[in-house]
């Protein structure tokens, strides 16, 4: 169950609600005998290995009977929740202290052999079968060895062996204050008193693995009347209610211009200009090449780029909706024109060219419908659960009836041409120029390596005339995968990597999927070299090896023809005009953040290049508006230990920098999550999070990542991260997300709440 929010002080209403709670909980998996043995407790715990719901069982199991019934378990769930400080110290003594106790007797001990086996197979003394279930009274290396190792388990961490003795190690050094060679209740509690926030988390996790999830608290004003959310969304309110206005202005004057033929006819009118306007916004929000390009002028200050394939997304729900009563508004009027003068059934309106139906040729009403066919079939193929469940491909091919539609248009409305000539010869000129890249010859991909996660590191020779921002994105094209299917993706390399572009792709759907297949049946050219290339291929396998995550059966160098096109602009790009930037990266979302802090930490260098004696800078180039940056908070959360290797080496090299830079350096701060880890207000996790801190204030190292910045269990608090970013009034703070869309309107409130100025990356 979910770990309730702040402290587990209850108030009485609250305790009699949450009893209630536990007990029909505990009659739901009892049954009719009203206790629960071992396996019924632990699904009810919800923990991954057996270890610790066989040692909270045995504690709650007062009479050791083999099971526990509801007065065992309400009297020792009072103690962890109302009991003092010291009775919840003790009970983790008690989890911790496993030898000399009574958890495993006969009865029990089917349930238990296997654990038996497993420290026997790691030479743990063997368990005693009798004596008080407290245990024997104090904590040896072996016992604090043994847990620690299940604390790995339940928190998904793998670690070498020698690692988790230096956990030991660490752990028991620092609470065997006396050196008597094991761990009295007395020095685990000094211990444990030397890190207050372990403390405040025992008071608030003792007992939250058996509450209820709490109630989300909803505020009673909807948050788009709050004054933060129209200060954060400004720019996009003020081009909403533009566009909305225009609309408005189109239809009334339209309708007015037909109001002598009938009220029908004034809708359709009305609806048939507006969809001239709106077909034609459609195209001009994906001329990508064009925004890019209004990225550097004083427009992007004005009118929301960075939210285009949104508007372009709502604007195709506007199309269909007008389409829709366009069309049911013609109906209606040929229905009435049917039934006034008799000389033309409703069908022969609808399938037959007709001069008075409007059109090229009279054809208005059939190209109309075909049209009204299009429109629903690319927003029907353009829904996330079509684009996101791994069928991309459908919406691709779907979309690239926008030729068809445009054609249609002109021959349907008389005037839409007018509208589309401007938008139509940039879009024109936006493919010859993709189709001339295209001419000029292909590129060749020539390393590739296979990271954890089917994540496919690619490395593409780059174009000399080939120019691009920190974080844009290009449109990949390699025949050897699909012929004529283009993909967006984040360059990962920073605009100072001179020879090569980097793309790290994850597998998600068909496309991606056949990416990583073709390149793990790949096989590296095996023709003996000679003595000059042997040499210049092992010195460029050397400079990979240093700046690669991967491991040496995954690398693969190749040369696979492929084609991009682009560079295209993100929102990424305001990162250099900021002064306090925070850049969150969930999972793959770490990709333009990696161009991107490395271009950081370049420029930074660069800007603090200056003589020792005179302190006289030569960089003349970088002038202070490329970058007004001046403090960076950078945050990565993963699920799992294996996703920091994607970028865990580029990190290692950024902390090394910042540390020659600006010793114990404040200008780029890390902070990594691994949110299938333990937190901190997990019992379960205590004794393993003050290892690890332990040993990475010995070593300078985290155990995880390898890095100097510590990992931290859990999902952020994002109130506690942004309060501490508030608190250093470095500037004006601008946060960048890129990510899941459930985690984006998180932060986004958040964001909202502290008046930060959010932006998600859109391609």
């Amino acid at each position: 169950l979910c770990p309730p929010a702040g402290s587990c002080t209850m108030s009485t209403g609250e305790d009699a609600k949450w009893l209630q709670w536990v007990t029909k909980q505990f009659e739901s998996i009892a049954g009719e005998d009203k206790e629960i043995n071992l396996e019924e407790f632990r699904t009810a715990l919800q923990v991954k290995e057996s270890f610790f719901a066989e040692r909270f069982f045995a504690l709650f199991d007062a009479d050791g009977s083999g099971t526990i019934s509801l007065e065992e378990l309400l009297k020792a769930l009072s103690l962890l929740v109302h009991g003092t400080e010291m009775d919840k110290l003790r009970f983790l003594f008690q989890v911790y202290d496993v030898d000399g106790n009574s958890w495993i007797e006969g009865r029990r001990w089917r349930w238990h052999q296997g654990v038996v086996r497993m420290l026997w197979h790691y030479q743990v003394p063997a368990l005693s079968l009798c004596g008080p279930c407290a245990g024997s009274g104090s904590i040896d290396p072996d016992e604090l060895r043994m847990v620690l190792r299940w604390c790995l388990q339940e928190s998904a961490i793998t670690l070498p062996e020698e690692r988790l003795g230096d956990l030991t190690l660490a752990l028991f050094e620092a609470a065997d204050k006396d050196h008597s060679g094991s761990i009295t209740f007395e020095e685990l509690k000094e211990e444990l008193e030397a890190f207050p926030e372990v403390m405040e988390n025992l008071t608030i996790s003792a007992a939250s693995w058996l509450k209820p999830p709490p109630a989300v608290e909803r505020s009673h004003k909807p948050r788009c009347l709050t004054r933060a959310y129209w200060h954060n969304h400004r720019g996009t309110l003020v081009f909403l209610g533009g566009y909305i206005s225009l609309n408005l202005l189109l239809f009334s004057l339209a309708a007015l211009h037909h109001a002598s033929r009938g009220g029908w006819v004034m809708v359709a009118r009305g609806c048939g200009q507006c969809l001239n306007f709106n077909c034609t916004l459609l195209a001009v929000l994906m001329l990508r090449r064009c925004l890019t390009w209004l990225r550097a002028t004083p427009v992007a200050k004005v009118v929301p780029l960075d939210q285009h394939v949104v508007f372009h997304q709502l604007v195709g729900y506007v199309v269909l909706a007008l389409a829709a009563v366009h069309t049911g508004a013609h109906l209606a009027n040929f229905s009435r024109l049917a039934r006034q003068d008799g000389h033309h059934a409703l069908t022969e309106y609808l399938f037959s060219a007709l001069p008075e139906v409007g059109g090229l040729g009279g054809t208005a009403s059939q190209t109309g419908l075909a049209l009204e066919g299009l429109l629903a079939t690319m927003l029907a193929f353009s829904s996330p659960c079509v684009r996101q469940s791994g069928h991309f491909e459908v919406f691709y091919w779907t979309h690239l009836s926008y030729i068809s539609v445009w054609t249609l248009l002109i021959l349907h409305g008389p005037h839409f041409w007018k509208w589309f000539v401007v938008p139509g010869c940039l879009f024109v000129l936006e493919k010859v120029q993709g189709l001339a890249w295209q001419r000029a010859g292909g590129l060749r991909i020539v390393e590739v390596n296979l990271l954890p996660s089917k994540v496919t590191h690619l490395v593409i020779e780059r174009p000399q005339s080939f120019h691009y921002k920190p974080g844009d994105y290009i449109y990949l094209n390699i025949p050897a995968i699909a012929t004529y299917e283009w993909h967006p993706f984040t360059i990962s390399s920073a605009p100072e990597q001179q020879e090569t572009l980097w793309l790290h792709i994850r597998s998600l759907g068909q496309w991606t999927n056949k990416l990583y297949e073709y390149f793990q049946e790949l096989k590296s050219p095996i023709p003996e070299p000679k003595p000059l290339s042997r040499s210049l291929r092992k010195k460029r396998q050397q400079s990979w090896v240093q700046v690669s995550t991967g491991l040496g059966e995954t690398h693969r160098l190749c040369s696979v023809k492929c084609y991009i096109d682009g560079p295209y602009g993100t929102p990424t790009r305001k990162i250099f005009s900021s002064e306090h930037a925070v850049l969150i990266g969930a999972g793959i979302g770490i990709t333009p953040f990696a161009s991107i802090l490395q271009s950081i930490m370049y420029r930074y260098r660069r800007r603090k290049q200056s003589c020792p004696s005179c302190h006289y800078s030569w960089c003349g180039d970088l002038q202070d508006e490329e970058m007004t940056l001046r403090k960076v908070d950078f945050i990565w959360i993963n699920r799992d230990q294996k996703h920091f290797e994607w970028f865990v080496s580029l990190l290692t090299k950024l902390e090394m920098e910042q540390a020659e830079q600006e010793p114990g350096g404040r200008f780029l701060e890390m902070h990594m999550y691994m949110t299938s880890a333990l937190s901190k207000n997990d019992m379960k996790a205590i004794g393993l999070q003050m290892a690890l801190d332990l040993l990475a204030t010995k070593e300078q190292k985290d155990s995880i990542t390898g890095l100097r910045t510590r990992t931290q269990p859990g999902r952020p608090d994002w109130s506690k991260v942004f309060g501490k970013v508030a608190e250093e009034k470095r500037g004006k703070v601008q946060v960048f997300f890129c990510g899941s869309p459930a985690l984006a309107k998180v932060i986004r409130a958040q964001c909202e709440s502290f008046g930060f100025r959010f932006f998600k990356e859109h391609f």
